[in-house]
């Protein structure tokens, strides 16, 4: 896999250098791509990844990309870097298109470093109680809250609390995309609802009917 990801990262610098110079660094057991010092993606076992933001990660979910996992302590980690198959990578002006977004959020993240932390209850949707119960899941920052995603942080808060219902799923999404949970994406609200269904409305029913036993 070593020689499959040097003749990516050979493949990337030519396919990238619209952005800058294109170094290389270790990064996640492969290779980060760097333009002008910002890493806006990763080279793995041969294939590239770009790294989302805010604005551009629903659109690589949207398109099938799937996310880089990363062993960390032993334990597979979906890191915010999203796959470029072999479709994206012969589109020549969407990949250009999603490189480029990617290394903009890559640096505007890095710009962003210098302005005070932000805690979960800065977002929307997010009260102070519910930032501690957060907390006490495990999810201490931003940046774990949205590694993790809506509905792995809903999972892990449901084992504290199986009274939480649809709208902290919502509220959850919602703080990561940026949105007021009554107003999310259309389609976001779909899958999660569809989502929730699927997994606890049978369950939350049940307890319902027991309590009122």
């Amino acid at each position: 896999m070593k020689n499959a990801s040097e003749n990516k990262i050979i493949q990337a610098q030519c396919r990238f250098d619209f952005l800058g110079k294109i170094t290389v660094r270790s990064q996640f057991g492969g290779y980060g791509l760097l333009a002008n010092g910002i890493m806006f993606a990763v080279v793995s076992e041969g294939e590239v990844y770009l790294r989302a933001n805010d604005l551009v990660e629903n659109l690589f979910r949207a398109r099938g990309m799937t996310n880089l996992v990363y062993a960390k302590r032993g334990l597979p980690v979906l890191l915010r870097y999203y796959c470029v198959d072999s479709v994206l990578w012969g589109d020549d002006l969407v990949l250009r298109h999603f490189a480029k977004q990617a290394y903009q959020g890559a640096k505007s993240e890095v710009l962003s470093k210098n302005c005070p932390p932000v805690r979960l209850k800065d977002l929307p949707n997010l009260s102070a109680s519910l930032e501690r119960l957060l907390w006490k899941a495990g999810i201490t920052s931003v940046a774990e809250l949205r590694l993790e995603g809506a509905k792995r942080c809903y999972l892990k808060l449901r084992t504290l609390r199986c009274s939480l219902g649809l709208n902290v799923l919502l509220a959850l999404a919602g703080a990561i995309s940026g949105h007021h949970y009554a107003v999310l994406p259309l389609v976001m609200r779909s899958e999660l609802m569809e989502w929730f269904e699927m997994h606890f409305r049978a369950v939350d029913i049940g307890i319902a009917q027991y309590e009122t036993a």
